[in-house]
């Protein structure tokens, strides 16, 4: 596995990642409805480009296959971590989040996370600060914000 910075050429690969993500290692989670809303498959490549450009941002790669990305603000706001369905638990997610709490110091972290990722960052350090409600596209989903210091 190959850490990378981000090149506006991944972005179709991102998305389709993402896209494929929310929609097999959320489901379990999340209804439908709350699925389709978080990860509609257009997602606002122009947006994600300038917030991927204004983060580190870094993606896993194993050969020409993207494993996952992350990207985190100057502040320590972790603001997306996926890893394709079928490289799960097998240490991307850490990688990307090691690496990225390394390139960017902070006294604490802090992410939003789906009820699938909570065990994920509370075997990292992370604890629940509160549990809220998000809408996207009309429909509410419950996240929950964490951080670590």
């Amino acid at each position: 596995m190959e850490l990378c910075a981000f090149r506006p050429e991944d972005l179709p690969k991102m998305a389709e990642l993402f896209y494929e993500t929310v929609h097999t290692v959320n489901a379990a989670d999340y209804p439908p409805e709350a699925l389709d809303a978080w990860a509609d498959g257009k997602p606002p490549l122009e947006q994600w480009e300038a917030s991927f450009r204004a983060h580190e941002t870094l993606l896993a790669w194993e050969g020409e296959r993207l494993l996952g990305f992350a990207d985190m603000d100057s502040s320590g706001y972790l603001d997306r971590l996926y890893v394709n369905v079928t490289a799960q638990r097998r240490g991307v997610a850490t990688a990307l989040l090691k690496a990225l709490e390394t390139r960017v110091p902070t006294d604490r972290y802090t992410t939003h996370a789906s009820i699938t990722a909570v065990p994920f960052f509370q075997a990292r350090g992370f604890r629940v600060v509160r549990q809220q409600q998000v809408e996207r596209h009309g429909v509410k989903m419950v996240n929950f914000v964490m951080e670590k210091p």
